[in-house]
């Protein structure tokens, strides 16, 4: 059963990877490698800009991520995604230092791409899976509503620079989520580099949003430090819900994450 008989972290593991920047590298070096000197936190992320000459765009970017969302912004009428998942990805699950995460083990990343097409001169870009984890709260606000938690699905190019994220916005409901379902027990977790492989079907995530037939889109950044631009972002209107004891769990193992939410400015919303 998910995540029973869980054991927290302390907070001296709490190391990040940059949301969403997410790292290949499973040895475990790459997805701690803030974890010494690192300067920000997310309960005071309206100042990153001034703390860190290096940070200077989340204080002055034109594109910052997350924003709120509205439905009377609409809903995008283009940049329709395509998936394509192998039955069974493998990879590895661990505690990303602030929840659940999942990194693609990196011979397997063309097996599980998205087309989209980005906005710039209409042509379409495949991106592969890097890996997800999972914010608490969510990044986004709908109607100025919060859900409990955001799955982040992540995407680089080639070279495995982030290119676009899937936000699932996930909240309490009447059934168990089978996407959540296939995820072990989080136990004996008080080692920093404790990590568990696993195969998923990474499908099961995606049919519980209905392959974000409906969704906002819009260019934005990584929704930490050094905040860069340049990715393209889709929230799924449906909300993925899990079951009370599904909510519970991943709330047990999370650790506030949210990055305050932006001004709208040259976000260009589902254009």
């Amino acid at each position: 059963m998910f995540f029973q008989s869980i054991i927290l972290f302390s907070s001296s593991l709490f190391t990040t990877w940059a949301c969403p920047e997410h790292s290949y590298d499973e040895s475990g070096s790459a997805l701690q490698k803030r974890a010494e000197g690192q300067d920000w936190a997310y309960e005071a992320s309206y100042n990153w800009g001034m703390i860190n000459e290096n940070y200077t765009l989340c204080q002055t970017g034109t594109m910052q991520s997350p924003i709120p969302l509205l439905f009377t912004q609409g809903l995008s009428l283009g940049h329709k995604p395509t998936f394509s998942n192998a039955a069974q990805v493998a990879g590895t699950f661990l505690n990303w230092g602030y929840g659940p995460g999942f990194t693609v083990a990196k011979n397997l990343s063309s097996t599980t791409t998205v087309t989209f097409e980005d906005g710039k001169d209409g042509v379409n870009e495949t991106a592969y899976l890097k890996g997800w984890h999972i914010h608490s709260p969510a990044d986004h606000s709908v109607q100025a509503d919060r859900s409990k938690a955001e799955l982040h699905f992540v995407y680089g190019d080639a070279s495995g620079a982030d290119r676009a994220v899937f936000a699932f916005r996930v909240d309490p409901g009447n059934t168990r989520s089978a996407f959540f379902d296939q995820l072990p027990a989080m136990i004996s977790f008080r080692e920093k580099k404790r990590q568990i492989p696993i195969s998923m079907d990474l499908e099961l995530a995606l049919e519980e949003v209905n392959h974000f037939s409906e969704f906002w889109t819009y260019r934005g950044s990584l929704t930490s430090p050094p905040c860069w631009e340049g990715i393209r972002w889709y929230v799924a209107r449906n909300i993925l819900f899990v079951s009370n004891e599904q909510m519970q769990s991943i709330l047990a193992v999370s650790t506030y994450s949210a990055r305050a939410e932006q001004e709208v400015w040259l976000h260009a919303i589902n254009v």
